[in-house]
Formats: C-alpha cells, structure tokens, sequence
C-alpha cells in the first residue's frame, strides 16, 4: 500500500509540476501542451476509436516481428554460446548489426519490399534479432560452471548437458534477454512506422508523425504516453513474472 501511495504521490506532483510550468508561460503551450490538453486528446481519439485502431494495428506488428526475432535469435545466441567458429562469425556479426541504428533498415526495406506490412517486419526483424541473440549468449555463459561439471560427474556429457543443465539455467538470463529484444524491436517498429508510410493500417508512429507534421504537440506527448503504457505493461504484466519465476525456481533470486 506504502508503495502504491508513493507511485501516486510522484507522479501527481510531476503532472501538478508540467501543468504549474504551462500556465506559468515558462514552456510554450504551442511546444509542450498542458496535462488538461493531453488528457483531452486522450478522449477524443477514443472516442472516434483512432487510438484503439493505431494501438492494434502497432501491436499486431510488433508482437509478429519479435516472435519471428525469437525463432531466429534464440538458436543463434545458443550456438555462438556452443561453437567457438560460431562466437568468430555469426557473434561478430550480431555485434556489428546490433550496433546499427533501426532506421538505417529503412531505406534497404521499401527498395527491396516497397511500402509494405513485409517492410514493416524485416525492420523490425532486423532490429530486435541481434539483440536477442547476444542477450542469449551472454545469458548462457552466466550460468555458473559448476553446474556443467557436476552433470558430467553424474554421467551427463554431450547434449544432454546443454538441453538438461546448462539451457535451463540460462532461462533466467535469457528472459532478460527476450525483455532487451522486446525494447529493441519497439524502437525499430516506431522507425519502421515513421518512415515507411502504407495503407493496410496506421499504427501509432504513423499517428506520430502525422501529429508532428500538423504541429499537434497534444498528439505527439499523448501517443508517446501511449508507448510507454505500453512497454511497462509488458514487462510488468509478461516478462518480470517469468524472470522472477525463474530465479526463484533456479536459486538465483535476490535475497
């Protein structure tokens, strides 16, 4: 309840604080609108069910990219964790990639995929699947090596090791890793949606760059709010009760 009541206190005196700062002409209301401005966008786009359409249609995307990010990315990151010619290769080259800004796919995609759901997803492939796969590697080469050695004393070896011991006790670490590809491919949507304009559906970067043209700053503050509601459901609601499940069935939850 202390918790709670905290939350509730911080962000009523951050609103009080925004909506204090707009009246007071110290931030222009043209560039960053009043809560009371935001809030009233909220219900509009509501109303007229633009928001919930948007919202859709962007999760619709980015839950198809990241689960073909997963396909891809888990196998490749348990490799480069197995193979010393696979860390020399395929590892590199996640490393270099992943270092590479999502937008830069943009271009690549709508030459050889033109304005379609089919540019949408490999940007956001792209942009997610090297994350997960070093998340993976580094998650497999946390796990402590007394455990491999300890399986080999009771006759495990070989494969059965990796399936049995090894894998299962990355799980913790790998999840971290799915949530870091889930952040990813987010990023990589919003530039996708930004940048490569299509008619099957208006998902939320779309909306946001259309409030940026028309200078609807109200928009643009509400849909990032979206965003981020967004995010923080997922991990809270997906991703932190699997994490903390896994540490606690594999003795590695914090004290």
């Amino acid at each position: 309840m202390k918790r709670w009541l905290l939350v509730i206190i911080f962000f009523a005196v951050l609103i009080g604080a925004w909506e204090y700062l707009v009246r007071r002409g110290v931030w222009s209301p043209v560039l960053v609108p009043s809560p009371l401005d935001v809030g009233r966008y909220f219900v509009s786009s509501i109303q007229d069910r633009t928001l919930l359409e948007a919202s859709y249609v962007t999760m619709k995307r980015l839950v198809l990219g990241y689960v073909v990010s997963l396909i891809i990315g888990l196998p490749l990151g348990l490799l480069n964790a197995r193979f010393k010619a696979c860390e020399d290769t395929i590892g590199v080259l996640a490393l270099g990639l992943q270092t590479l800004p999502s937008v830069c796919w943009a271009p690549l995609a709508l030459l050889w995929f033109g304005q379609t759901e089919t540019a949408m997803f490999f940007i956001v492939i792209m942009g997610s699947i090297w994350s997960v796969t070093l998340a993976t590697d580094a998650g497999v080469r946390s796990v402590p090596p007394i455990y491999a050695r300890a399986a080999r004393t009771m006759g495990s070896g070989g494969l059965h090791t990796w399936l049995k011991v090894i894998f299962p006790a990355s799980l913790p670490f790998v999840v971290s890793g799915m949530k870091q590809g889930w952040a990813f491919a987010w990023r990589s949507l919003m530039a996708a949606e930004i940048y490569v304009t299509i008619l099957t559906g208006f998902g939320l970067g779309h909306l946001l760059h259309y409030g940026r043209e028309l200078h609807a700053m109200d928009a643009v503050i509400g849909i990032m709010i979206v965003i981020i509601v967004i995010g923080l459901l997922a991990d809270k609601i997906l991703f932190s009760p699997i994490e903390r499940f896994l540490h606690r069935r594999w003795g590695t939850a914090r004290n």
